[in-house]
């Protein structure tokens, strides 16, 4: 019973941190839904009719290896719309292929239209992005600084419509919101455009209409050259440099601006290993920045209380997949317990109130969707389908991000692996033959098959057990998985070039 006794502790405490997430996300919807209802609040913003108001603006592009997306990139920066005396495009070239010479080609082409735009280069990648990033600032002549990942199309009017929030001098970020230029490409886009829809909404919203703590993510957002300074610059000792920074600003007490409003046409990884890597240097990245920043959050004093949890909640999200991938293993040995031990049908019947983790998930994501897609019967319909699918194939990735999640808190320190992007704007689109995917297959992946079966033999259980016909409880859930499972096992092995 001593075994028995370890898998309920710990299949108990698992669910219970599932439990208290999903509190805490239901009590960001109720902070979603409050901001929208009240009036906005008239703030004093930069005139920039008034040439004297017009600030300075600085343009970062870190890129390394973009040999797809680079033209279309710089083509978009040309087209943005600002005075040119007050614009400088700083193009932060890490790049070690082709794309060096093109790339520097096409700045010389832009130079001669009167773009003040430079081709910024280093000797080594020493700190990765946030070392360019900190290299270009530097020189950088800009009171404030843009910055776009290459997969990042903002509108010609991006900069008129969030450099005006400055003139509050409290402000140190301004984060819009992204987009989706090709979410409808497959079912993994789909997936990704909704986890991160939930993002930008629920979350950001959620907690910046309220004071809490909000990350900038990373691209498609403009710093305050003294915020960066002021908070001790970048640094590259975690993988996720923009959730680092934006904590140590926001412990200076700098505060962020989030525009729902302002949307910012992105491209999503359409082949799983691409996503794969993504996924992993983020939540890798939010484990490593808990391990720095939690204590730092807990001791300062003029945080309020429930600014504290929801940002040590902020930094423990991706910590979630190691949950989830706990209760989904340990769930079939429980259910053997369940149906050999009479005497504990008491806890089981307790255990089974978490259940409502899911409910709160599936209610909180229901009105990021109904705001971008509309409500009605069919959309929830649609909506309940694509729940149940990004659900199952969020625990699919458990396994993968669990790894990644468990080397961030044991301090493993790993190379930045940049997402490889493809210009991949509609479904007419191929990205077969990209040179940057990697044909080698994880190991990994191999567990992951694993996990599928393991998942199919937890269905075929729900059968077997007990005296009166089966137990067929965790028979959905296991389900899921053995779907979340399969889906990205068979996509990790057959999209390769």
């Amino acid at each position: 019973m001593i075994l028995e006794t370890v898998v309920m502790v710990i299949y108990s405490v698992a669910l219970i941190l599932i439990f208290l997430y999903a509190l805490a996300q239901l009590n960001l919807l109720f902070n979603y839904l409050r901001s929208r209802r009240r009036k906005k609040a008239v703030c004093e913003k930069f005139d920039l009719n008034n040439p004297e108001e017009v600030p300075y603006v600085t343009i970062q592009l870190p890129v390394y290896n973009e040999f797809y997306v680079m033209e279309r990139l710089l083509n978009n920066m040309g087209e943005i719309v600002y005075p040119k005396d007050k614009l400088e495009i700083q193009v932060l070239d890490d790049s070690t292929d082709e794309s060096f010479e093109r790339t520097a080609q096409h700045i010389k082409k832009l130079q001669q239209t009167g773009l003040d735009i430079k081709h910024v280069t280093r000797d080594d990648r020493k700190g990765y992005k946030a070392g360019a990033l900190k290299e270009g600032l530097k020189t950088a002549k800009g009171e404030y600084i843009a910055i776009f990942d290459a997969d990042f199309l903002p509108k010609k009017n991006w900069l008129l419509n969030t450099i005006p929030y400055f003139k509050d001098k409290e402000i140190g970020v301004v984060q819009t919101r992204w987009g989706h230029i090709n979410r409808d490409y497959s079912l993994l886009t789909r997936v990704q455009a909704f986890a991160l829809d939930a993002h930008f909404t629920l979350e950001q919203v959620g907690r910046n209409s309220k004071g809490h703590f909000i990350n900038f993510n990373g691209t498609a957002g403009v710093w305050r050259k003294e915020c960066i300074l002021d908070a001790g610059n970048w640094e590259g000792d975690t993988l996720t440099e923009d959730l680092d920074l934006s904590y140590r600003a926001q412990l200076k007490d700098w505060k962020f601006k989030y525009l729902e409003e302002v949307e910012t046409p992105a491209e999503l990884p359409v082949v799983i290993s691409a996503a794969r890597s993504q996924q992993f240097r983020w939540n890798k990245g939010g484990a490593e920045n808990f391990q720095k920043m939690a204590l730092r959050v807990l001791k300062k004093d003029n945080i309020p209380f429930k600014t504290k949890v929801h940002s040590i909640l902020h930094l423990l999200n991706s910590t979630m997949f190691l949950n989830i991938l706990i209760v989904a293993v340990l769930s079939i040995p429980m259910l053997y317990i369940k149906n050999e031990y009479e005497h504990l049908k008491v806890y089981f019947f307790i255990m089974s109130f978490f259940v409502i983790s899911t409910l709160i998930f599936f209610f909180c994501y229901w009105f990021t969707y109904k705001i971008i897609y509309g409500g009605g019967i069919k959309q929830f319909l649609k909506y309940t389908g694509m729940f149940f699918t990004f659900f199952s194939i969020a625990m699919g990735f458990s396994l993968h991000n669990s790894i990644a999640v468990l080397e961030g808190h044991l301090g493993k320190k790993s190379e930045f692996i940049r997402t490889p992007k493809f210009n991949i704007n509609s479904l007419k689109d191929s990205w077969r033959g990209n040179k940057y995917l990697k044909s080698k297959l994880s190991p990994n992946v191999i567990i992951e098959g694993l996990l599928m079966l393991y998942f199919a033999f937890g269905m075929y259980s729900a059968f077997v057990v007990g005296d009166q016909g089966g137990d067929f409880g965790l028979f959905p859930f296991h389900l899921m998985l053995f779907v979340g499972f399969g889906f990205v096992f068979f996509k990790s092995i057959t999209s390769k070039v």
